[in-house]
């Protein structure tokens, strides 16, 4: 790599190096983000009862959707932020290594944002254009991260059993070549923002 690369280039490098896992895990979100829809839409009733009792239990037990009733809408964004990175960013990245379950873990990630497309009466979120506008804004800034966390990782897991030409000099590091492990760091660099933005948007957006 020349020495004169930036930062910004190394970064869209790596994510080029894993793009046809990343977009294999954007269209499993795809997929199940449509079906879950579809599903509340339909008014399915197992969809409905799983949408209902999550939706009750976040009320009492998460804590950014805590703070943000009692008004903390900043900290009600960052504990998501962190949630977001800590708990499913990278545990979807780390089960990459893996291979298949990370593309089980974003069916049902996406399933749940489906579902969540109606309210508590199980009328649709979708008639009104700013509230339209809003849930579908808020999922494209979460699943685009989270697309990137589970297609980098599973980009590490398949270079520990094949030779890709772009990491062929590399050295390996507990079997996995040091550049794609690399290419892990460098894509974080832009996961960590795109979440916090997500975050941001969907706790302080007006249109919330």
């Amino acid at each position: 790599m020349a020495q004169n690369t930036t930062l910004w280039e190394r970064i869209l490098l790596a994510v080029s190096n894993a793009k046809y896992p990343i977009l294999s895990m954007a269209v499993v979100y795809l997929v199940s983000v449509s079906t879950g829809i579809l599903m509340a839409h339909s008014q399915n009733d197992f969809a409905l009862k799983y949408r209902d009792r999550l939706v009750a239990k976040a009320q009492k037990s998460d804590r950014a959707a805590i703070a943000y009733r009692n008004g903390n809408l900043f900290k009600a964004a960052t504990i998501d932020f962190g949630e977001n990175l800590v708990i499913g960013a990278i545990p979807g990245t780390l089960t990459g290594l893996t291979i298949i379950p990370p593309y089980g873990f974003a069916a049902f990630r996406g399933w749940v944002g489906g579902i969540v497309s109606v309210d508590k009466q199980h009328k649709t979120r979708l008639t009104n254009a700013k509230h339209s506008l809003y849930y579908f804004i808020t999922l494209l800034f979460q699943l685009i991260p989270y697309s990137l966390a589970g297609g980098i990782g599973i980009k590490l897991g398949l270079s520990y059993f094949k030779k890709y030409p772009e990491y062929q000099d590399d050295r390996r590091y507990l079997g996995y070549p040091t550049g794609a492990l690399k290419d892990v760091g460098l894509t974080y660099i832009l996961i960590i923002p795109l979440f916090f933005i997500a975050s941001l948007w969907e706790f302080l957006s007006p249109w919330n």
